[in-house]
């Protein structure tokens, strides 16, 4: 098939057992890849009462028809399984290179199931594959592991996928990481693979991919090459973290775990400040000239190993403001220990950061934290408490659990000031400031999430990318009625669908192009109504998965703190309107053809041709 490998690998890791699967034309066209692979196979082969760390519970890591394509964008995968953190369905995209190596080793995905006996790692060289010992592996940090890994394949051109001993430990957050500074960070799918008994996972592949239209491939990527600088111009120079001035200026960006929005060291640590002092060059995922990805090195306090990269926005946020924290060099030795040691930066920023909170409220004291001062803004507080929550040691052992865990045994205080939907962590983004990013928070499956969802900051004043969707219209920051509500619904049915076909979502792919792309990949005479129904089919399949899980519309909520007003800064007397949202909320249900209860109707799972969920 044109655009695929056509093949996924299964590996039963508690038989050693290592098979091959060839699904129809029909399985990829409804499912595509990426998420709805995902959420398909852990409907279809895990049970409702399967534990997350249980041999049962199934791990997928699946690419998508765009994956390794010579497009713009095109360098990732998904991995997903049921989340330690959340219970329910987790998945998280990471970028780099694995994916792609992955697809020309042969495979659009690979399923790891049971668990070995001993530590082992996968070698897959040009489809064949090898369990291997990876006992000499365990403990070490994740450069010392690949570099172990590519001397024993005796290639440097190995692409290598793994955990870090956050994983080995089964630290709810750990991440899975590619080529040491891609991170599918979100859900906490490194401990499941660490449950396992999974360390790595090494591709080589050489096989050529085939496209329909090669040609029509050959002059997008072309005009994507010539044209970014004129798209994506701020976002190649200055990364993810060019943003940080900005949503301080509108009193958007996270500070004091979420008691503020605006913070007084923004300067010190915005991307501007990340370019002119510490950045050493700006790195890339698998055939895209943005190059957004920062890598940074800095000398004394801190000596920063540029192997793992540099932070990005989310890191910055969460590490720094959210900390209080504006010592830029200090948040960058941060961003290197979760990298070496496998943590997401996400969720360990939240949950030094409500640490803090705990103790400026006297919830916690001096005893608990072992004597640190954990007051906000104390450098050396926050590079400890990482390492204590790797090692699983005094306070770190409570935060290793997730901010919801924690609380929980932290006492009542601490739960009214937990941080999290349905177990995941905050990312660093402010609903207050952008009203249908909460409702995308309270919705989506796998927690709380910023990529999938909408940031009501790019619909203010055009709505150019939403207009072959019939959104004609821009709305403010702070609606919540029946307008934004359509333009919530929409514009997330396509970001599902980018999770399916597996692409970036920073890269600006009009939704035209990307029916040309397909077109052109596939030979498939397709349309963007049936690529948003790809994106609408995965919405559902995570939904159904969730409520076979347990969850409920009453899980479907946000932490009290974003109904409250901020007492200071720009958007000082702003809140959410809890009224407005529930409202908002369950009027979406019914845009979805879901009932009040957020339950699919059985209408809607015939129409998307996902009948065989009703049962």
């Amino acid at each position: 098939m044109e655009g695929f490998a056509g093949k996924i690998l299964r590996i039963n890791l508690t038989e050693r057992e290592k098979t091959c699967e060839f699904p129809s034309n029909e399985f990829y066209r409804t499912y595509m890849g990426g998420r709805a692979f995902i959420a398909y196979y852990l409907l279809k082969e895990t049970k409702s009462n399967t534990k997350p760390l249980s041999p049962e519970n199934k791990v997928i890591f699946a690419n998508g028809p765009l994956t390794g394509s010579p497009l713009a964008g095109t360098g990732r995968n998904s991995v997903g399984a049921i989340s330690p953190l959340t219970g329910g369905y987790g998945d998280a995209q990471v970028g780099g290179y694995w994916g792609n190596e992955l697809k020309k080793a042969g495979y659009d995905a690979i399923i790891i199931e049971g668990k070995a006996s001993e530590p082992v790692y996968l070698q897959i060289t040009n489809g064949k594959v090898k369990i291997c010992d990876a006992r000499h592996l365990w403990g070490l940090k994740t450069a010392e592991a690949e570099a172990k890994i590519k001397e024993e394949m005796q290639d440097n051109k190995t692409r290598v996928c793994q955990i870090g001993v956050a994983g080995e430990k089964m630290i709810p957050y750990a991440c899975v990481i590619n080529d040491l500074a891609h991170f599918a960070g979100r859900t906490g799918i490194g401990a499941v693979l660490g449950s396992k008994n999974l360390r790595a996972i090494a591709v080589r592949g050489k096989k050529k991919q085939n496209y329909s239209n090669p040609e029509k491939i050959k002059d997008l990527s072309l005009w994507f090459k010539n044209n970014y600088q004129d798209l994506v111009a701020r976002l190649s120079e200055l990364g993810t973290s060019g943003i940080i001035n900005n949503l301080n200026q509108l009193g958007g960006l996270p500070t004091r775990y979420f008691q503020e929005g605006d913070f007084h060291g923004a300067e010190k640590i915005s991307g501007e400040t990340l370019r002119d002092t510490i950045l050493t060059k700006r790195e890339t995922c698998y055939a895209c000239p943005v190059r957004c990805k920062r890598v940074v090195n800095t000398g004394s306090p801190y000596h920063i190993d540029p192997l793992y990269g540099g932070p990005e926005y989310e890191t910055i946020a969460a590490l720094g403001s959210l900390c209080g924290i504006d010592d830029l060099e200090a948040i960058s030795k941060g961003n290197e220990l979760c990298n070496a040691y496998g943590l997401d930066t996400i969720s360990t920023g939240v949950c030094i950061a409500f640490a803090m909170e705990c103790f400026e409220k006297g919830i916690i004291g001096l005893q608990d934290s072992g004597g640190i001062d954990l007051s906000f803004g104390k450098v050396d507080a926050m590079l400890s408490t990482i390492m204590a929550i790797v090692k699983r040691e005094g306070l770190g052992k409570i935060l290793s659990l997730g901010v919801r865990r924690a609380a929980k045994v932290l006492g009542k205080e601490a739960e009214k000031i937990s941080m999290h939907v349905k177990g995941q962590e905050i990312p660093m983004h402010e609903p207050r400031l952008k009203h249908a990013l909460g409702l995308g928070y309270a919705l989506s499956a796998t927690g709380a999430d910023h990529v999938h969802n909408l940031h009501d900051t790019s619909f203010i004043l055009r709505v150019k990318s939403m207009e072959p969707m019939g959104i004609l219209e821009p709305l403010p920051l702070t609606d919540l009625g029946p307008k934004k509500v359509r333009l919530f619904m929409y514009h997330n049915m396509w970001s599902f669908f980018k999770d399916c076909a597996v692409y970036c979502t920073m890269v600006p792919w009009s939704p035209s192009q990307v029916v040309e792309i397909m077109e052109a990949i596939t030979g498939w005479n397709t349309s963007l109504w049936e690529l948003i129904k790809v994106g609408e089919r995965a919405l559902n399949l995570t939904r159904c998965f969730n409520i076979r899980r347990g969850l409920t519309s009453k899980d479907d909520i946000l932490p009290d703190r974003f109904f409250e007003a901020f007492s200071t800064g720009p958007l000082k007397g702003v809140q959410i309107n809890k009224k407005d949202f529930y409202d908002a909320l369950v009027l979406l249900y019914g845009m979805l053809g879901w009932d009040k209860n957020g339950i699919p109707s059985n209408a809607k799972l015939y129409e998307l041709n996902l009948d065989w969920l009703i049962q």
